[in-house]
């Protein structure tokens, strides 16, 4: 294909963290001792995979060959190839990959969430139809055709996420906290090497400006920020006097309010997961 009719997509340039200055260097010496060995992926004219090297080979004016993707439907089919393309990469931080791991939680949870209404639809619209010849409700067996494939990974736990990304349980939660909670100075730390997922997280629990005031001395005001809050969490426990029948120091009882929100918060969390298990087991019905 002419070098010129191949998209670059910022979307999906963007999708993966970038190499850094040093890794980019390695590949371009690599490319122009060697040539571009790996072909750059394409759907249709988008470019998927490959952008450093084509960027390289544009520089240099080098060749290079290209490959077509046919199993792409839609966008999100090339997320989700990019994404199991990376967390198969080696030179993919722990960071990056809990955090594309994260991603395609999201992409299945909203595919599942797709099908699972299509399926109600088409039951909805084709009761009075029945009954048919077969085992499935052809109107049924049409949506999910029509609906973009669930892929068979839920990763609706951390251990299925830690797994997927090849982390700890840990991880993945110091990950989601990050994810959550750290101001965007913190997480260039992390991205850059500077602080760890462990410190990272701990400093994501301080107010978004003094994460920032924090972030703007450097790195190690980052991690001394993290060994404060450590430390701060651990005095309350080193100080604290011998029980006694004087309930002072005892923690009051939640309010009538917090455990009604309590109970919302559990209540919505076990409806999540109930429709996650009812929507797998009519999708694995229709399906068998």
């Amino acid at each position: 294909m002419n070098p010129e009719e191949i998209v670059v997509l910022p979307e999906l340039k963007a999708y993966i963290d970038p190499l850094t200055p040093d890794e980019h260097d390695a590949l371009e010496r690599s490319i122009l001792d060697e040539g571009c060995r790996d072909a750059l992926v394409l759907w249709g004219n988008v470019l998927v995979d490959g952008h450093n090297r084509f960027g390289i080979c544009q520089k240099h004016g080098l060749p290079f060959q290209t490959i077509q993707n046919e199993r792409f439907q839609n966008m999100e089919d090339i997320h989700l190839w990019m994404i199991d393309q990376h967390l198969g990469r080696r030179s993919v931080s722990d960071f990056q990959r809990g955090v594309l791991a994260l991603r395609k939680r999201e992409i299945i949870a909203e595919r599942r969430a797709a099908a699972a209404a299509a399926v109600n639809a088409a039951k909805a619209e084709s009761s009075a139809e029945a009954p048919w010849d077969g085992d499935t409700n052809p109107a049924v067996a049409q949506a999910l055709a029509n609906t973009p494939k669930v892929p068979d990974q839920a990763l609706d736990t951390r251990e299925a996420l830690a797994r997927a990304a090849r982390l700890s349980a840990g991880q993945v939660k110091m990950i989601e906290t990050i994810q959550e909670k750290a101001a965007p100075e913190v997480v260039a730390a992390v991205k850059a090497g500077e602080l760890s997922l462990n410190a990272a997280a701990v400093v994501a629990s301080l107010p978004v400006e003094e994460q920032q005031a924090v972030a703007a001395e450097g790195a190690e005001s980052l991690k001394q920020a993290a060994k404060r809050v450590r430390e701060a969490k651990k005095k309350p426990k080193a100080d604290k006097p011998a029980a006694t029948d004087d309930a002072q120091d005892t923690a009051p009882p939640a309010s009538p309010e917090e455990l009604q929100a309590r109970v919302a918060e559990l209540e919505a969390e076990n409806e999540r997961l109930r429709l996650q298990v009812k929507t797998l087991q009519e999708l694995l019905a229709e399906q068998a």
